[in-house]
């Protein structure tokens, strides 16, 4: 088996195309194939070197690697120029200067049949369709359908200043690299039968067929920047964790049963089949993929997450922090909100400080708390901090919200933060007394 990706670099790596990427590379794996990339820049306005590097820094981050590539689609342009001056000698394409207008004569004029034009010796190369049969695409998940040939227009496979178009490249390139299976998605579908017809012109076997269902938002329009993420750099930037993306990818148009979610990714290589991708619109959910990364965010080893989030966040010393935020956190992106104050000291958050301290009963409530934790003997645990609050809260006959919540502005400036008992163990005796000492003399 030899699968292709063939990323067109005109800006980010959709979530629709590290999709198709990781289809392809999990059908490579899982039958010891190979897979190929190729750059197809014939843009030369969008294809920027910039973006080209976008598509492996995403592809790397994921961990999807190839194993041939990349191949860049303008260094074959000779290859490509070749071929349509093969199929000109042979009486198989010719040269018509039609546009538009005169196509849709033609086809007005001949009972709305496919375009077939004259030999003008100039202008866009077409290739000759037959007249008779039907071309017939098989595709592993979406069945066979025939296409009349009839019906199908001479095809433009090279404009008149002898550029090849996209038809025309993409099989040549894919026929030149043995590509035995093209795994594309379902918007590419009516382009098949026009493909099938130049691989038969240039006389290569036609590879198998399988379009990948439609990327939906929730909204079940098809996805854009407006149902959040749109692209794997934004899903890294927001916090993702490569492998809980994955897991998700994989799961947007294909599944093993009926209430399997998580998978590891020898277990995806191992599983992945055409056969079970269906043939409907997938809906991108990030709420889902929240709650998916989640899971993974908890299942890390104190020691992983900590290495994550300090390459996420470019800090260090975020250990023991971490430790009481990692069943809080669904993101990387969610740790530092809760963790800051442990580092820049209670953040500034006028409105928390009104409600909360500006109680009539808050000070009061600090200034027991304050006495409580000034005689609690060193160290501090959980379990220390926790019995000397609740202490309070029984002592003074207040509900634990009016004591804890106070305490919570006074040491991190915001009503949400990590375990209260946790969060005074953390910061320590000192800079505890300190910052209730602040609130208090606000």
């Amino acid at each position: 088996m030899r699968v292709r990706f063939p990323p067109s670099p005109t800006g980010a790596l959709h979530i629709g195309n590290a999709r198709t990427a990781l289809y392809n590379w999990l059908l490579a794996r899982g039958a010891g194939g190979e897979l190929v990339l190729r750059i197809e820049d014939t843009d030369r306005e969008r294809s920027t070197p910039e973006n080209v590097q976008t598509i492996f820094d995403s592809l790397q981050w994921l961990g999807i690697d190839w194993d041939e590539g990349p191949i860049y689609q303008s260094e074959n342009a000779a290859r490509h120029a070749e071929v349509v001056q093969r199929l000109l000698d042979a009486g198989l394409a010719y040269r018509s200067t039609a546009g538009a207008e005169e196509v849709r004569a033609y086809k007005e004029a001949n009972d709305n049949r496919g375009f077939r034009g004259e030999d003008e010796g100039q202008g866009a190369v077409r290739l000759r369709m037959p007249d008779d049969g039907a071309t017939v695409v098989n595709d592993v998940i979406r069945g066979e359908s025939r296409f009349e040939n009839v019906l199908m227009d001479d095809l433009v496979i090279a404009r008149a200043d002898g550029t090849p178009v996209y038809h025309l490249a993409v099989v040549v390139d894919d026929a030149d690299a043995g590509i035995t299976h093209v795994v594309r998605g379902a918007d590419h579908y009516s382009n098949t039968p026009k493909h099938l017809r130049i691989y038969a012109a240039i006389g290569a076997p036609a590879p198998t067929y399988a379009h990948l269902p439609l990327l939906h938002g929730t909204d079940g329009k098809k996805l854009s920047k407006r149902h959040g993420a749109a692209s794997v750099q934004d899903l890294r930037k927001s916090g993702y964790l490569k492998e809980a993306v994955i897991n998700y990818l994989a799961l947007l148009g294909w599944g093993y049963d009926e209430t399997t979610t998580f998978f590891t990714i020898p277990e995806l290589q191992e599983l992945f089949s055409l056969e079970r991708v269906s043939k409907n619109p997938a809906v991108f959910d990030e709420q889902k993929l929240r709650w998916i990364n989640g899971r993974y965010v908890r299942e890390l080893s104190l020691d992983e997450l900590t290495a994550r989030l300090e390459e996420y966040t470019g800090r260090t010393g975020l250990r023991d922090a971490v430790a009481i935020t990692q069943d809080k956190i669904s993101t990387l992106e969610e740790f530092w909100p809760l963790a800051r104050s442990f580092f820049e000291g209670p953040v500034d958050d006028p409105a928390a400080r009104e409600r909360v301290l500006g109680a009539p009963d808050a000070p009061a409530a600090l200034a027991d708390v304050r006495a409580a934790l000034a005689s609690l003997p060193e160290p501090w645990t959980d379990t220390k901090v926790e019995e000397a609050l609740r202490g309070v809260v029984e002592r003074t006959q207040r509900k634990a919200k009016q004591v804890f919540q106070p305490l919570r502005v006074a040491l991190t400036g915001t009503t949400v933060s990590p375990g209260i008992f946790e969060t005074v163990a953390l910061l320590g005796r000192d800079e505890t007394l300190t910052r209730v000492g602040n609130a208090l003399n606000a």
